[in-house]
């Protein structure tokens, strides 16, 4: 089975200050997260980020806006010699209609654990909100919070040197 490493997009992957990020023009990657990545596809975890994208629910922006982001995200990050294996969204919002994917729900990880044969014992969460951390537990990973906005390399490093 696979070990693989679950990222929040806002705030972990990019700056996570603005309500909704879905234009190009707005998507800032932050410090040392190709550096991060990379160092975790070398060392074999499968890479998938998981979002919640309540805004398109909410008719603030569309599927084809959020598409466009992730494909660009995924090709920036591919460029730097990482690979991010799938992006699952939800684009559902809590006030709208209920579901099993939106995080804190584990619905999301649970069908990537399933397609990408992901052994849970071996793969982590890392977050930067408290429905990350649930959603992750719930799907039996290892969740780490970091803080909003700020690297992840010290974290990739600690999971690969196994510290955590």
């Amino acid at each position: 089975m696979n070990k693989a490493v679950f990222l929040d997009r806002d705030g972990v992957i990019n700056n996570g200050d603005l309500y909704y990020t879905y234009r190009l023009e707005d998507f800032h990657f932050n410090p040392d997260v190709f550096e991060a990545l990379q160092l975790l596809s070398q060392n074999g975890y499968l890479l998938i980020i998981i979002t919640n994208q309540g805004g398109i629910a909410k008719g603030e922006y569309t599927k084809a806006d959020v598409d466009e982001i992730h494909n660009w995200m995924k090709a920036q990050i591919a460029n730097h010699n990482a690979t991010i294996e799938e992006v699952y969204y939800c684009p559902h919002h809590d006030s709208l209609e209920a579901c099993l994917c939106r995080k804190p729900e584990s619905g999301m990880i649970e069908k990537a654990i399933a397609r990408f044969e992901i052994d849970p014992q071996r793969s982590f969460f890392i977050g930067d909100g408290e429905r990350d951390i649930k959603a992750g537990e719930k799907a039996g990973l290892r969740s780490i919070k970091t803080n909003k906005n700020q690297s992840i390399l010290s974290i990739c490093q600690s999971i690969v040197e196994g510290k955590i």
